[in-house]
């Protein structure tokens, strides 16, 4: 779950998809996967009809279902007049596009399908842009819906192997980019909304059209150069003419935040940490190229917008250890108007194209997705929308605490410690402690609505999110500690962090777990291989198991950042050390019960990468109970499989663990 223009990161789970503050993060076109065609007769779990069940006679009032049912809204949108909201809102059991008045009132349903993965108001404000893949498979189509829902219509049907992103609005036109054409590389294409599309540039790897000037001559392209850096590109629509902006030695960041033009077409605002560690707010000026500092807060800029009719407010957010702040500038004086105080978690920027109003989506703790509309000359902040916790109490749930510990070769690591209050203890004793590793690698566990978690902490288990070396969030030279042969690097600092909490009385580290999806999976898999006597049992939900297959198979946008995050897999030396370090080939030395998940609809990771280690540890007598969905992909997006999923992990972990 994160706020980020779409990535070509392996993403962590949790109801990623459902309830994602930036509904593209759910559209990543990115495979990375494993033996495709692997035997399916291996023993599994599918899910079957059982009903939803909450606050049922004698059952406990803080069952599963409540916390995976207690929902908020998503990616919220004003219409270009700042009269109507949009947003994604999962009530139904999957994600759909809802409107509401900007100022409150009833929501109104627009869609009823599935695999909604983004959604745009037109420049008009008449109709929205949204996209929606097959269970999964996030090879999306794109139509468009009258704002009453009155009209709908096909711009682009799904392509067989068309993986797209979404990019911008030119003139009314969708700009985006497309692997259509060799289903290799993504190029740069513009279609009007009768479905009339053409191809602008021609990409290698993975070109993604970012931000079209306001008069919709340019479009902003970034390049994927690495996991966490990109080397940016200002194209002429008309010519296909493009020129660099940016492609700096050594690499950096600089479409995370997003882009922010004058009207006139003259400059844009973005973020950027090149020449530093965190990424600062900048402003780049097309006559001259010079690209200047305008804020550089000791973290990193997480969003940028510029709002008001007449674009006189400059608004962003920073992310400080996985919180964020919301900073509002008047650009005329300078003067900030005083804001309220507002949820903690992770927040989505978006503004009104003609009025002076910005839409906050907030993720928090004990936040699932709240939507305020800030009146930009006053500062005045009104709830729109507001999560249903589903009966949960919200003075129980817990907020985390930002914690560093020092890893055995100096290096400073962070993460996030949930520890469950003394009601939902038994005994007197510390409680067993969940490790949550977050996918990616170039990702951050921040302080965001994680519903299995915060039920495991009412029953008296603590929770531990780590930011190992490689996450996002705290500087560049962070971010690259794990490339290539430093890999096992990061799998050692979860066994640093777990030795740490042997001298924290809070938390009993005898009796830990690990878990983790995608990326975070393959950490499972691997510091369980590497290290067989540090933890008690473990949790992989799709991750990587054999790095060799995995790399070779890769989709395009992912070989664009492999090459720097994991060096040439054509290369004999890079098959030899990924072959020396996949948990597959040491799964022999896992010693602990694993429990294992994957959606047969994933195009990320092949499902094979899972069933193979299955099978490894069953053959060794090791407990490994295999959970299969037939009808979802890289996350689970539909309720009915996050109840069935959830309530195992939960009861497999108390299990293990105990309380």
């Amino acid at each position: 779950m994160t706020i980020r223009t779409p990535s070509l990161l392996l993403c962590s789970l949790f109801l990623v998809q459902a309830q994602a503050q930036d509904d593209e993060s759910v559209a990543t076109p990115t495979t990375f996967g494993g033996q495709a065609g692997a035997d399916l007769s291996i023993e599994a779990m599918e899910p079957t009809d059982e009903p939803i069940r909450i606050g049922m006679a004698g059952e406990d009032p803080s069952n599963i279902a409540r916390y995976l049912m207690a929902r908020g809204a998503g990616g919220g949108r004003l219409s270009p007049d700042g009269r109507l909201l949009a947003f994604s809102w999962s009530v139904t059991g999957e994600a759909q596009l809802w409107t509401m008045p900007a100022s409150g009132g009833e929501p109104r349903q627009l869609t009823f399908g599935s695999g909604l993965s983004f959604f745009r108001w037109t420049p008009d404000g008449d109709r929205l842009i949204y996209g929606a893949d097959n269970d999964g498979n996030e090879q999306p189509a794109f139509y468009a819906i009258a704002a009453d829902g009155s009209e709908e219509r096909v711009v682009l049907p799904a392509a067989e192997g068309g993986f797209r992103v979404f990019g911008d609005f030119a003139q009314g036109d969708v700009v985006y980019a497309s692997t259509e054409r060799n289903r290799l590389d993504f190029d740069i294409w513009r279609a009007d909304l009768d479905g009339e599309k053409t191809m602008i540039f021609e990409g290698t790897f993975g070109y993604f059209a970012r931000s079209v000037s306001p008069d919709g001559k340019y479009a902003i392209v970034s390049e994927t150069v690495g996991e966490d850096s990109d080397n940016l590109y200002l194209l002429e629509l008309d010519s296909g003419e493009i020129r660099p902006l940016s492609r700096p030695d050594p690499r950096a960041n600089h479409a995370n935040a997003g882009f922010a033009w004058l009207p006139d077409g003259s400059g844009f605002y973005f973020a950027t940490n090149r020449d530093r560690e965190y990424a600062a707010l900048s402003f780049h000026e097309l006559s001259s190229g010079e690209t200047r500092i305008v804020a550089e807060p000791d973290a990193d800029i997480a969003s940028v917008a510029l709002c008001g009719a007449d674009d006189e407010y400059l608004a962003w957010t920073e992310n400080h250890d996985g919180f964020h702040a919301l900073r509002i500038q008047n650009r005329s004086n300078g003067e900030s108007p005083e804001l309220p105080d507002l949820p903690e978690g992770v927040y989505g920027l978006n503004c009104a194209d003609r009025a002076d109003r910005l839409a906050l989506s907030i993720n928090g703790w004990r936040t699932p997705g709240d939507i305020f509309v800030i009146d930009l000359g006053s500062g005045r902040a009104e709830r729109v929308f507001s999560s249903n916790l589903a009966g949960l109490d919200p003075d129980r749930l817990i907020r985390p605490e930002s914690i560093r510990i020092e890893a055995r070769d100096g290096v400073e690591l962070q993460g996030l410690l949930y520890l469950p209050d003394a009601e939902s203890r038994a005994g007197n004793g510390a409680p067993p402690v969940v490790f949550d590793v977050h996918g990616g690698p170039t990702a951050q566990s921040q302080a965001t609505w994680e519903p299995a978690m915060q039920y495991l902490l009412d029953h008296g288990i603590a929770v531990f999110q780590p930011n190992v070396r490689g996450s996002t969030g705290f500087g560049r030279s962070y971010v690259t500690l794990d490339d290539r042969e430093k890999r096992l690097d990061s799998v050692r600092d979860l066994v640093d962090m777990l030795d740490h909490f042997d001298d924290d009385p809070r938390i009993d580290a005898g009796r830990a777990a690990v878990r983790g999806g995608s990326y975070g999976g393959y950490m499972v898999n691997a510091v369980l291989s590497e290290y067989p006597d540090a933890f008690s049992a473990g949790v992989s939900i799709f991750g990587v198991s054999d790095w060799v297959a995995a790399l070779e198979i890769a989709s395009p946008g992912l070989k664009a950042s492999d090459r720097i995050e994991y060096g040439d897999i054509t290369e004999a030396r890079w098959q030899e050390f990924y072959a020396s370090i996949s948990p597959i080939n040491k799964a022999d030395q896992i010693k602990v019960p694993v429990l294992y998940a994957h959606g047969v609809m994933d195009p990320r990771v092949d499902i094979g990468e899972t069933e193979v280690m299955v099978k490894a540890l069953r053959a060794n007598g090791i407990d490994a109970p295999f959970i299969r969905l037939p009808d979802e992909g890289h996350g689970w997006r539909k309720l009915s499989n996050q109840l069935f999923y959830f309530r195992r992990e939960v009861e497999f972990l108390q299990d293990q663990l105990g309380r």
